[in-house]
């Protein structure tokens, strides 16, 4: 799954400023960085941060969306509250199965960039956290669902958004291996490169389904790369800081590699 994530604010912005003016984009920096939070050296979902998106609806300008896609049926926050943890992420499989997700899925996708996400792997009944990250520094470009809530005793209206995933690679099946999960590993989907504008495009309904499902596929492992960090959870975390992501070594692990 993807609870757990890595994200700076020029990452964010990349893809804006391929097209965009730079004037506009400082502008955008600037009213971005106090509506969002960043920068996210380590943030988790289950906080509901505020990120940056971009939407078939606009694929060059960032949107400010809160993590957590608020199902269709939600008539309050108490509602929405109680359902958000659950909608964090969307099984690639399913998105058209499920009511939350399906009309998400064939009409309102979106990239979510980081700059990498976090793991954790389960060795004799310890959990050691994982960074995971492109081997070329490129951001990754996480495939998501998005839906607009509107609260009708405020009237404020919120982007919400859930990040798609799908089976692991073999790489993140060995770091992903919760002994308790009743699933099999997985991972977010990253988009390759090529297929962003195909997971923004705008299908027929009676063809969505299909062009969507052929590009919920594993990132290849051979551009990715990983190293374990400091503690993510409990005392022993040191909060959302620069160095959360620098390289820790665990002696036990040394001897138990990974491939």
């Amino acid at each position: 799954m993807c609870y757990d994530i890595q994200a700076n604010l020029e990452t964010q912005l990349r893809r804006a400023m391929r097209d965009s003016d730079i004037h506009v984009i400082e502008e955008i920096k600037t009213k971005l960085e106090r509506l969002t939070g960043h920068p996210y050296y380590h943030t988790t979902g289950f906080k509901h941060p505020k990120l940056l998106i971009y939407t078939n609806e606009s694929p060059k300008k960032p949107v400010v969306s809160q993590w957590g896609l608020a199902p269709y049926w939600v008539k309050d926050k108490k509602q929405l509250y109680s359902a958000w943890n659950k909608t964090l992420n969307a099984r690639g499989e399913t998105i058209f199965d499920l009511k939350s997700f399906k009309s998400s899925a064939i009409n309102r996708r979106c990239i979510i960039p980081v700059d990498g996400f976090y793991e954790h792997r389960h060795y004799k009944g310890k959990t050691y956290p994982h960074y995971i990250y492109r081997k070329d520094g490129e951001p990754m470009n996480l495939g998501g669902l998005w839906r607009e809530w509107t609260d009708k005793v405020s009237g404020e209206i919120l982007n919400t958004f859930s990040i798609v995933t799908t089976t692991a690679n073999p790489m993140m099946e060995k770091i992903h291996n919760n002994p308790a999960a009743s699933d099999e590993p997985r991972m977010p989907l990253i988009l390759l490169d090529e297929l962003e504008e195909k997971w923004l495009e705008d299908y027929e309904e009676e063809l969505a389904e299909q062009a969507v499902t052929e590009l919920i596929k594993p990132f290849p492992e051979e551009l990715m790369d990983y190293h374990t960090v400091d503690r993510l959870r409990g005392k022993e975390y040191k909060g959302n800081v620069p160095e959360i992501d620098e390289e820790v070594e665990y002696p036990e692990l040394s001897q138990q590699e990974l491939f």
